[in-house]
């Protein structure tokens, strides 16, 4: 196991998030421009595409981090048989749900009930499909829709904050069944479709458009929240999340629904409105 994933086994993760959030939202210009440099400067992040090209305009760390892109930066891939990649990022792992068990890395696995925090949700997609997009702290960080859906329910799900880096993910067993995260359910013309909004080590929070902060601060129960008489229906390509932080968002398909795109793989790089899948 690398140092710094053995170091997050025993660093006080909540305490650390908490202080990163004071962070993220502080207004104050030195510290403000000082965050804001040195990711643009270490991770190289891109703001030509940016709504807003002056990083300095951002009134915080938080608003430049999930800072909006100009229209047309992004465009979904035309076949209207196509779901869509939920994400910027990379490819952790994608493929089949084998008999309710999704594959994290080499020797890892864990099951679509322990992710959901449901069994009785998880069974549509015991045979099914699952894409893993990390998202690093260079990319665009709000979250849409690979399909039409119509929002049935969200579960705050609490857990740890572990990274979610290439070697957290191959050394830390269940991590993304073991970290805090928001599950959200949509019923769509094929049936069922879940979107995990997964939290790692630093992020402070995931906003919906629906209703904001979603993730109360470091929640202890599992929380849930009906949504079916509500009429909240997100179309193809709809913007319906973000993150605060880098991280890493789980879609998972039913069986029988949908095919995954040929050139998808383990580390591939990924763009928002590429074919993530195809409509069987």
């Amino acid at each position: 196991m690398d140092a710094l994933t053995a170091l997050t086994h025993v660093l006080p993760h909540r305490v650390l998030s908490s202080l990163a959030r004071r962070l993220a939202y502080s207004r104050l210009p030195r510290l403000r421009r000082r965050l804001i440099d040195t990711v643009t400067r270490r991770f190289g992040v891109d703001l030509s595409e940016a709504l807003e090209t002056d990083p300095h305009a951002y009134e915080s760390f938080n608003a430049f981090f999930t800072r909006a892109l100009k229209p047309g930066a992004r465009r979904p891939d035309p076949d209207p048989r196509a779901l869509l990649m939920p994400a910027d990022g990379r490819i952790s792992q994608c493929g089949a749900v084998e008999r309710g068990r999704i594959f994290q890395a080499k020797g890892q696995s864990y099951t679509a009930a322990e992710l959901l925090a449901d069994a009785q949700a998880a069974a549509p997609y015991a045979d099914g499909l699952f894409a893993t997009v990390y998202l690093s702290p260079r990319d665009y960080h709000r979250v849409h829709m690979p399909w039409t859906g119509r929002l049935r329910r969200t579960v705050h799900v609490p857990g740890r904050l572990f990274s979610v880096g290439p070697a957290a993910v191959r050394e830390v067993p269940r991590l993304f069944a073991r970290n805090e995260r928001l599950v959200c359910h949509f019923d769509c013309d094929f049936g069922p479709m879940a979107v995990v909004m997964v939290g790692a080590l630093l992020v402070s929070g995931v906003e919906t458009v629906w209703s904001g902060i979603e993730i109360p601060r470091y929640g202890k129960a599992v929380t849930a929240k009906d949504y079916r008489n509500q009429s909240i229906v997100l179309e193809r390509f709809a913007e319906m999340a973000r993150f605060n932080y880098g991280s890493t968002v789980i879609v998972l398909l039913p069986p029988g629904v949908a095919s995954l795109a040929a050139d998808l793989s383990a580390e591939s790089p990924v763009r928002l409105g590429q074919r993530l899948a195809t409509l069987a």
